[in-house]
This record gives structure tokens, sequence and C-alpha cells, in this order.
């Protein structure tokens, strides 16, 4: 039996888990030997279903219920096109393989060579702003034209963004699951995930096929998104959110962490800036995690980068809009702040914002109205 199939098979075991995969091979020397000799005082914590599974594969081999599944499990990953690595396989992924206690499996659906590139992931809120989501498409448009692969969790917001970016450059983007590879979540994306293969990317899962969406694997997926990565580039995130989650696990898996800083005044601004204050890299540009790798990848990273188009120019809109700008600057502002900075009647502000918003220069927060990146790029080119 090989490790692969000895490691299916303890992970079928009900109760086992990556934890006890890991305790076992402190004192074993290979899957085999743990599974062929599974201590006494294990068994006995462990429920008993997973009794019951050990002792009808002691009794009857390949015969027996455990690896009837074991052997269909292949067999459904070889009809599917999926690539199935135990962690003593050879193509296992490197880093992933040097953080703690690693996924003992992984499926990938898609090329395989995809996880060997080196890879920066890039994460953040599913419901961000429209600046967020331009942030998250053009860092990762640049770092995968300069030839990183762009690894992020399929979800919506900042997530199918990032892997958009990549596509946009025709670069690699890896999508990394809380389900089985073979049940796509959210559905809204499984045309993307579709592209992401179709274009030389792949699809990650550390769960079994079938496997549904449950609350409890998105924080074991986000473990294997930083595990993958050289760095993890947080976009926009809530002080209590997955991404941040992701964030903090790759800075306990010595990785880099990076974070686009934003307004004091947007919620989502704030996750970004609490890793800032705990040593995150506070980044710009994409070039600017490019240079934190150094070599070849940084140069051409920072040849490619760019801004997200402006959608105005200084000379192109109306003297009420250059006002606003101004006074927008890089903060969000009420109605009414506006109203006394640029000294505009209500009517006609709002006819203005109306307009600008139109012409994506600037988008509606929470704390009123700020500029989105395209009216940065103007406000800069203002000043």
């Amino acid at each position: 039996m090989d490790a692969l199939t000895a490691t299916l098979a303890l992970m079928r075991l009900e109760g086992m888990g990556p934890a006890r995969y890991w305790q076992l091979l402190q004192h074993f020397p290979s899957p085999l030997d743990a599974l062929e000799q599974l201590p006494a005082n294990l068994l006995q914590k462990l429920p008993e279903r997973a009794r019951q599974q050990w002792q009808g594969w002691r009794a009857s081999g390949d015969d027996s219920e455990l690896m009837r599944w074991v052997n269909d499990e292949r067999a459904r990953c070889d009809a599917l096109g999926v690539k199935l690595l135990c962690v003593q396989s050879d193509d296992y992924p490197p880093l992933l393989k040097e953080i703690s206690r690693p996924p003992p499996l992984v499926y990938v659906r898609g090329n395989i060579d995809a996880l060997g590139l080196p890879q920066i992931a890039v994460v953040g809120a599913r419901r961000a702003s429209s600046a967020g989501l331009d942030n998250a498409r053009a860092f990762s448009r640049d770092l995968a034209a300069g030839g990183f692969a762009i690894t992020s969790g399929l979800a919506l917001g900042v997530d199918a963004a990032a892997h958009r970016g990549a596509l946009d450059s025709d670069g690699v983007t890896i999508a990394v699951l809380g389900t089985g590879v073979d049940r796509l979540y959210p559905r809204r994306n499984a045309a993307l995930a579709e592209e992401i293969i179709a274009r030389g990317g792949a699809l990650v899962s550390e769960f079994p096929l079938g496997t549904g969406a449950e609350a409890a694997n998105f924080p074991r997926r986000n473990r294997v998104i930083s595990g993958l990565s050289l760095g993890v580039l947080l976009v926009e995130a809530a002080v209590r959110s997955g991404s941040l989650i992701t964030a903090r696990l790759a800075a306990e898996q010595n990785r880099e962490v990076f974070a686009i800083p934003g307004s004091i005044h947007n919620p989502l601004a704030r996750g970004c800036h609490c890793m800032i204050r705990q040593g995150a890299t506070l980044v710009e540009t994409s070039a600017d995690i490019a240079q934190e790798f150094g070599g070849l990848l940084s140069s051409r990273v920072a040849a490619t980068a760019s801004s997200p188009p402006t959608s105005g120019h200084p000379d192109s809109i109306s003297r009420p809009q250059r006002r606003i700008v101004a006074a927008l600057g890089g903060e969000a502002r009420s109605l009414e702040q506006l109203a006394r900075s640029t000294g505009l009647e209500a009517g006609s502000l709002m006819a203005e914002l109306t307009s600008m918003e139109l012409l994506g220069l600037i988008e509606i927060v929470p704390g009123g109205y700020q500029l989105s990146v395209a009216g940065m790029k103007l406000l800069a080119e203002c000043i």
C-alpha cells in the first residue's frame, strides 16, 4: 500500500482530522505504519464508527468498507481529472509543506504545475467598495503580468476581482476552496472557476470530493491560501473577518503581509490599518510588493505596474467637479461637509455628485462620499 492510499484511509476514519494524523506521524515512520499500528489509546478517543471502520479493514483488507471508499474516491478523482497529492508526494506544494501540520492531502483540479509558481495571495472583503475591487484587480493584473501566480479563495468581492485581474493579463491564478473541488461555492463564481482551469490555473482543496460549504471549513481554507503563498496582500477587510484571519495566519507562517491603506472613515479599511500597526507592509503599488522579493520578478512587475484608468482628466471635468475632487482629498466627506468646502448649493452639488458617480470618480460609502481609484488619480493630477 502506498503513502497516498494509507493517508486516504487514515483521513477517512471518523474523528481523525489533520491534528491527530500529525500526532501519529510523530511516532510512526509512514502513514502505512500508522494505519497498521493505530495505538489503542487513540482508538478509544475516536468515535465508535471509526473503530468499526478500522477493525473492518484489519479483518477484510481490500474488501472492507474503508478500502472500498478509498478506491472509489481515487476512481472518482480519475474520472474528474483531479490529482490527489499526499504530503509525502514529490509534487506536493513545497511552501505548503513548510507550515506547521500541513494538510495531509490536497485535491487539485487543473494545472498542477501552477502550484510550483511563486504565489501572492490577494484577499479581502466580499462586500468591498468599488475602489477595493479596482485595487484587487489592478494589483493582481500587474503581479500576474510580472510572473506571480495569484492565489485567492473564489469568494465574491475581492477574491473574484483578484482572479479576474490575473486572467486580464493572461496570468495564472489559483483558487483554494472550502468545499470539494467538485462542489463550487459560491455558484455565482462557477464560470470563473472553469475559466481559471481552462487558462492554466488550478482549483485546490484539502476536502474530499462532495464536501459542501460548511462554516468550519473556511478557516482551514484560509490557512492553505496563506500557506501556498510567498506573501498575502490584504485589500479591504473589517477588523473581524476571514480575510484578516488569513493575514494573521500568514504572519504566523512567516510569510510577508502587505496591506493597502484606506480612509479612516471606511470600516473596511480598519482591518488593513490593524495589520499595518502589527507590522504589515503598507503598499501603494504592485511594485512595492515585488520589491520585497527582489530579483527578476521585481523588475518585471515594476515595468508592468500601473494604476487603474482614469475616467476623467483635469481639463475634461467641470470646475465644480474639480472643487469636489479637491474637497474630498483622501477622505470620505458628508454632503454637508462638501457643501461647506465647495460653496455649492445643495441642488447643484447633488447634480455634480451624481455625474461624478456615473463617471466612476466617486463612490458612496458609510461616511458619505469618497474618491474612487480613478478619482484619486485625478486628484494627483490636479495637485
